[in-house]
């Protein structure tokens, strides 16, 4: 652990989210700066097209424990997560969707899952218990479902929902793993989940809210497809969840 290292690091992914960096800036700075415990947020901009990073840097000038990470192209989800594992210098590392859609107040019985013997807590809207307030249109619902059903099916993670992008790792696990993840898009929470447990770390799934975002620009056929494809990719490198 590096010395003087804060309590906790962000991990925000960007790209051309210039119409909704900026609330979720004012929103992590309020709401960590209220916790009391010593925070960074990496915000990793992935080669946006339009004003994130300018936008960003803005913040920035102002709030020292912000600091913007680009990457000089556009790569991927996975890239700009893992160079935020990277980068990172927290005890612990949570990455979180620049929309928030997890609310942040989800953080704290993640925490507590972490203080339990847990080394990666993986939130879940897929579990009885979550509570999801604004839902997804229901074929988005339904393809979200299938695809845990082939991910399950394949890979033999147990966990019903790989893609809430809310995740919490203890921060040496993190940067660990940002040494062995190579999956640029949005399959690499399924590898991140794959070599942690190659590693013999500790995996929770926990419940939470969540609130569909209707700007997310995931597209549910295309990008399910790739994810899909992807899957044999990753799982030559890491082999089945065990």
């Amino acid at each position: 652990m590096m010395e003087g290292a804060p309590d906790l690091t962000v991990v925000v992914p960007a790209y051309n989210e210039a119409k909704r960096i900026g609330a979720a800036l004012v929103a992590l700075q309020s709401f960590f700066r209220a916790r009391g415990e010593s925070f960074e947020v990496l915000v990793v901009d992935d080669g946006s097209r339009d004003a994130t990073a300018s936008l960003v840097t803005d913040f920035v000038a102002t709030h020292p424990t912000f600091q913007l990470v680009r990457l000089p192209e556009n790569r991927g989800k996975g890239a700009a997560v893992r160079e935020g594992f990277a980068r990172s210098r927290g005890r612990r590392v949570l990455f979180t969707d620049v929309d928030l859609s997890t609310p942040l107040e989800e953080l704290t019985p993640m925490d507590r899952a972490l203080l339990g013997g847990a080394d990666v807590v993986i939130a879940s809207r897929a579990l009885r218990e979550s509570k999801l307030e604004i839902r997804q249109a229901w074929y988005r619902e339904q393809m979200g479902k299938a695809f845990n059903r082939f991910v399950r099916l394949l890979t033999g993670i147990p966990f019903r929902d790989t893609q809430c992008g809310f995740k919490l790792l203890r921060g040496d696990d993190a940067r660990a793993l940002a040494r062995e993840m190579k999956e640029d898009g949005f399959s690499f929470d399924v590898e991140l989940i794959l070599l942690a447990r190659r590693r013999g770390l500790r995996l929770q799934e926990l419940p939470v809210r969540w609130r569909n975002d209707p700007g997310s620009r995931v597209n549910a056929l295309r990008d399910s497809t790739a994810m899909l494809v992807a899957l044999t990719r990753i799982l030559r490198r890491t082999g089945r969840y065990r």
